[in-house]
């Protein structure tokens, strides 16, 4: 899950642009969707995002039950709709063979669809399992108790999963990290502004009512509340920054399971992980030392009937959306409401299609490649994919700051970067993941405890480069250093407007070969990504020469970042967002060259009135046409590594000398920036 004063003289530019629009050529059955969302009343050069996409805005409002209303709502709503009729065909089988896969996705979508069901059983089907809880009498049942929550439901007091280890990425191993929190960053335990305080305020009002729905008293629920507050703001106090947990070296820490034991002796290492279902471990990474050694000391200097109370808030919070409306509305109207400013729910059939398709997501992508996906897709994206990897190494040998002897290993890396896109070869076996018409909250507590325990199970075995970690019908995509490999699912060629048919070269260069390819390429190479080598290991390939010359310009990129106001007074977190920010001005670059030499950018088509530039730049700016509410974006500021949508256009572009030419942006824009201050890395 990828602002300004107008001078006339521009004005008039913008103007003669677009006059043609009224009588652009029809694509599929509607005007050209580039040319339809310009607003023409915002000078390019002053907000490209308001430029590109102002007049869709300004048509398509925010709907009452979503964050943000773009072309990523577009895309979601049509592959939602495609999932609901897998969902509902395979839910009207009433004899379907017990195992199938269209058993396992009609019992999910039918229990989570019988609201009479749900209300009338409110939280009784998990009664058991807070009872459990309550009866915990010393630490040692409490871990027992923790392991369950981490298997069916949250993760509690810390994170642990197996993943490459990032020094050896063949081998699988145990990661151990800061967590355990409720709200989405430490941030917000200790911001000093007006929405960090109303939130705070509002997470324990939160508290009170989840303690009460549990049964307690008002005495009782409120001094709850607060405990586990106090007790949350200590694990806060105890994380490391966003920011600092972005680099890989400060954040590995290989102990073996013997001293992790002696590090932190409050906490029962061997009986917590054999009830999550590990055997024997020799070693773990961890991400931030000081954080077990502060949850070791909370252990003992928090009585057991606040970890208690932390624990049942921790495991009702993560299953309140699978239960009766009056505990999904209490969930919805903190994480949702006040946190990112939705206003009302999704309808129920969106909520639960979206809730099949996340545990059932392989199986609903075999049906959804076959009769969904248009043909020639795999194709298409190979192209561009390979395409920008051409030009990747073509700037990476004309890098005046980068030594032969970097660029050889960079673009040895390069050359094995694999591509996956499309859909995956082979998919997850779920057969044993067990599904029935009893209990929508059951179905997925086991569904949450499967994968759970299919991620524990790699632990000791070889790691599976073939695996996908997305499904065809993932508008998304992403690269994994470890295995310095990108992947592209297949929905990922759909563009709003051009349903009927595949976009012009101009559109798809700019959305899957920059913002999608070009990307993710960059990510490879990235301040995080240039840590890693060819094989997926940590290992520093650099000279100290080019380290040096390739931090001063990510530190321009930085600078440049926090000079973004995004709501309130907010800024940008240059620091925290430097990857992603690096990657996006890499990816725009790769895309751009890459479309340069394609038929229509060299034979200098019009489509729309519109010439190759002019469509490149407003495809890319299609790619995040996203308007989001201002809780949602003061929530990312403070919480994601990506920055708002409407920065993702303004700031590379801002770094693009061919965007200036093409637009005639002049100093006096709002986005105009000396030529000394933009940044050009890749």
């Amino acid at each position: 899950m990828k602002t300004y004063t107008m001078f006339l003289s521009a004005f008039i530019a913008v103007l003669a642009m677009v006059a043609c629009v009224p009588n652009a050529p029809k694509t599929g059955n509607g005007p050209d969707a580039l040319a339809a969302h310009i607003d023409s009343t915002i000078n390019p050069g002053d907000d490209f995002f308001l430029f590109a996409n102002g007049k869709w805005f300004k048509e398509n409002p925010i709907p009452a039950s979503e964050t943000y209303n773009g072309i990523f709502q577009i895309i979601q709503d049509t592959v939602n709709a495609q999932v609901r009729n897998i969902c509902e065909s395979a839910a009207g089988l009433e004899n379907a063979e017990s195992g199938s896969a269209k058993q396992k996705i009609g019992d999910v979508f039918n229990t989570g669809m019988d609201s009479l069901s749900l209300n009338a059983a409110g939280i009784e089907p998990v009664r058991q399992y807070l009872d459990r809880i309550d009866k915990v009498s010393d630490f040692q049942s409490y871990f027992k108790e923790a392991a369950f929550v981490n298997l069916t439901a949250a993760s509690p007091m810390l994170g642990i999963y197996v993943g490459q280890d990032d020094k050896i990425s063949s081998k699988n191993a145990v990661n151990i990290y800061q967590g355990g929190l409720s709200l989405p960053d430490r941030d917000y335990y200790f911001a000093t502004d007006d929405r960090a305080k109303m939130v705070r305020a509002e997470f324990v009002n939160y508290l009170d009512s989840m303690f009460t729905i549990i049964g307690y008293d008002a005495a009782k629920a409120s001094a709850a509340a607060q405990s586990v507050m106090k007790l949350e703001t200590a694990l806060a106090e105890a994380s490391r920054k966003r920011e600092d947990t972005r680099d890989p070296l400060k954040n590995y820490t290989k102990l073996s399971f013997k001293q992790l034991t002696e590090m932190t002796a409050n906490l029962d290492w061997p009986l917590f992980t054999s009830e999550l279902g590990f055997g024997e471990i020799d070693t773990v990474i961890v991400g931030q030392p000081e954080f077990l050694t502060a949850l070791d000391g909370y252990l003992k200097t928090y009585p057991l009937s606040v970890w208690k109370d932390y624990l049942k808030l921790h495991f009702l919070d993560g299953v309140s959306s699978y239960l009766d409306d009056h505990t999904y509305m209490t969930g919805f109207n903190f994480h949702s409401k006040t946190l990112r400013g939705v206003e009302e729910p999704r309808p129920r059939w969106k909520r639960v299609v979206g809730t099949t398709n996340s545990v059932l997501g392989d199986l609903i992508g075999q049906v959804y490649v076959s009769d969904y996906l248009p043909k020639g897709t795999k194709e298409k994206l190979e192209e561009i994919g390979n395409s920008i990897k051409v030009v990747y190494a073509e700037r990476i040998k004309q890098l005046d700051w980068m030594t032969e002897q970097t660029k050889e290993k960079a673009l040895h890396k390069l050359n094995a970067m694999i591509m996956k896109v499309g859909y995956p070869d082979q998919w997850k076996d779920l057969s044993s993941l067990q599904i029935d018409r009893s209990s929508y909250v059951q179905n997925m507590m086991n569904a949450s405890e499967w994968y759970t325990r299919y991620n524990y199970s790699k632990y000791g075995k070889p790691v599976d480069r073939k695996e996908w970690q997305m499904q065809p019908q993932t508008y998304n995509a992403y690269y994994n250093p470890s295995n310095n490999e990108i992947v592209v699912p297949g929905c990922n060629i759909m563009v709003p407007g051009y349903e009927r048919k595949m976009a012009d070269d101009a559109i798809l260069y700019a959305i899957i070969g920059g913002s999608t390819f070009g990307h993710e390429m960059t990510h490879g190479f990235d301040d995080q990504g240039s840590k890693y080598d060819e094989k997926g290991n940590l290992n520093n390939w650099w000279t100290s020469e080019d380290s040096i010359r390739f931090y001063s310009k990510t530190k321009m990129i930085v600078e440049q970042f926090d000079g973004y106001v995004a709501v309130d007074s907010l800024h940008i977190n240059g620091e925290m967002t430097q990857g992603e920010n690096i990657a996006d001005l890499g990816g725009i670059m790769m895309g751009y060259q890459a479309f340069q030499q394609r038929p229509q950018y060299q034979n200098s088509e019009l489509i729309a009135g519109l010439n190759p530039d002019q469509r490149f730049f407003l495809g890319y700016a299609m790619a995040w046409m996203l308007n989001m509410r201002p809780e949602a974006v003061a929530n990312q500021i403070r919480s994601d590594v990506h920055s708002p949508a409407k920065f993702r256009i303004i700031g590379p572009l801002a770094d693009m000398d061919a965007f200036y030419k093409t637009f005639d942006v002049k100093e006096g824009d709002a986005m105009w920036r000396p030529d000394s201050l933009r940044v050009k890395i890749w």
